[in-house]
């Protein structure tokens, strides 16, 4: 067999190698997610209200944290009077819970329209910073809303104990194993890392074993060719 034959099968080798170690990579388990009904009561300046929300929490990977989304499918509370736009702003709490503990900050653009009166207040969707200080699995629940509108101040707490709306494997920034969360400017954007840890360094590990054999099969095939000529 020539030996430009000898290089296009390494090559071809190789490439497939590092394929096999992607898509095994690839394969890692999503985080878990669910959308949890909330059921708030509602401290308002007309009397006390309450509304039932579905909860939705996402998660994207953000430097060394995660930047979170909290999304109110229903609206909670309501005002008597008309509420023009951008009079309504909120923010709320994220409780952190299971390996890491604290809260994370959200905020909200103020309403893009107006808000009829005696109608449900859509609440926009809140965003925040959550950077690790515990590695484990790690939990976070909806927690108190605050709604400031026209001088006054709404307060909602979950009356439920509502179950985590999600649940991510994460590593502490700082190498650590315990701690608490906070708010913190970080870097660009990138794919969310998820999934049990385990499970990934596994996967990992399976992927590198791929790599490997795909080189050891190249190392081996230009010996043999050497040995030939």
């Amino acid at each position: 067999m020539s030996y430009r034959t000898y290089q296009k099968r390494t090559a071809a080798l190789a490439s497939a190698a590092a394929l096999a170690g992607s898509a095994v990579l690839l394969a890692a388990p999503a985080a878990r997610a669910d959308v949890v009904d909330v059921n708030y009561q509602c401290k308002t300046p007309i009397g006390d209200k309450s509304a039932v929300s579905p909860i939705d929490i996402r998660s994207v990977r953000s430097g060394s944290g995660y930047r979170l989304t909290m999304t109110f499918e229903k609206g909670v509370s309501s005002s008597p009077v008309e509420l023009g736009k951008g009079a309504m702003n909120p923010s709320a709490v994220i409780e952190v819970g299971g390996a890491d503990s604290g809260t994370v900050s959200v905020k909200g653009p103020a309403n893009p329209e107006a808000i009829p009166a005696d109608t449900p207040i859509k609440i926009t969707d809140l965003t925040g910073t959550y950077t690790p200080k515990g590695t484990g699995k790690v939990t976070f629940t909806a927690g108190v809303l605050t709604i400031g509108a026209l001088g006054t101040t709404t307060t909602c707490t979950p009356s439920n104990d509502p179950k985590p709306s999600l649940e991510l494997d994460v590593t502490a920034a700082g190498g650590g194993t315990t701690g608490s969360s906070q708010d913190a400017p970080v870097g660009g954007e990138e794919l969310p890392r998820t999934g049990p840890m385990d499970s990934a360094v596994a996967l990992g590990t399976l992927g590198g074993t791929v790599l490997l054999a795909g080189a050891a099969g190249v190392l081996w095939l230009t010996r043999r060719n050497q040995a030939r000529g």
